[in-house]
Order: C-alpha cells, then structure tokens, then sequence
C-alpha cells in the first residue's frame, strides 16, 4: 500500500506516480491559500474573543459610571442640605444679635 493518501482525481495506477510541475505549483498555491485562510479564520476568533472583553468591559463601565453618578447625587444633596442648615444657623444667629441690640435700645428709649 502507498503512504499518499486517496486521490479520486489521480487514475488508477498511477497513485504513485510523480506529479508534473503544474500541478505541483497549483498544489503549493491551494496549500498557500488554505494556510492564509486558517490564519485569517483564527485572527476572526481572536477578533470576536477581543470584542467579547472589549463588550464586558464598556458594560462594567457603565456600571460603575451609574454608581458614580448616584453616589455623586447623593453627595450633592447632603452637601446642598449642609449649607442650606449653615444659612439657617447663619440667619438665626443675625436675628438673634439683632435682637440682643434692638430690643435694649427701644425699651431704653421708651423709658425715657
């Protein structure tokens, strides 16, 4: 038995038998190709696997831009709350000193 393996294009007899140049040539260009081929077909695989973590990896983003944002939110408001109670204090503290002075002064004044 001969170690090539089947050929149904090669007759009978003539399995064996040496190939012509020709077709030597077209053999090596059709390997060529196929090599190229499984190159590209394995670069397509690394492409999509890339896109795959490229996809999981603007979906963690997101995320963390959403929980960025709330928590932003809420600091926002305590913050606006902090200053709002620091006016507050501020104004009660004026109307309180305003008091302190005023309200002398006019009973003074109302005595005399």
């Amino acid at each position: 038995m001969s170690s090539e393996p089947y050929d149904p294009y090669i007759p009978n007899g003539q399995q064996g038998a040496p190939k012509d140049d020709r077709t030597r040539k077209i053999q090596e260009q059709i390997d060529d190709t196929v090599g190229v081929m499984r190159e590209n077909l394995t670069k397509v695989t690394e492409r999509g696997a890339n896109l795959n973590h490229l996809q999981n990896q603007t979906t963690d983003l997101a995320d963390s831009a959403q929980s960025f944002r709330r928590g932003a939110n809420q600091v926002r408001k305590k913050m606006w709350w902090k200053d709002m109670k620091m006016r507050i204090w501020l104004g009660v503290g004026i109307v309180v000193l305003l008091a302190i002075i005023i309200i002398p002064s006019v009973v003074v004044t109302k005595k005399n």
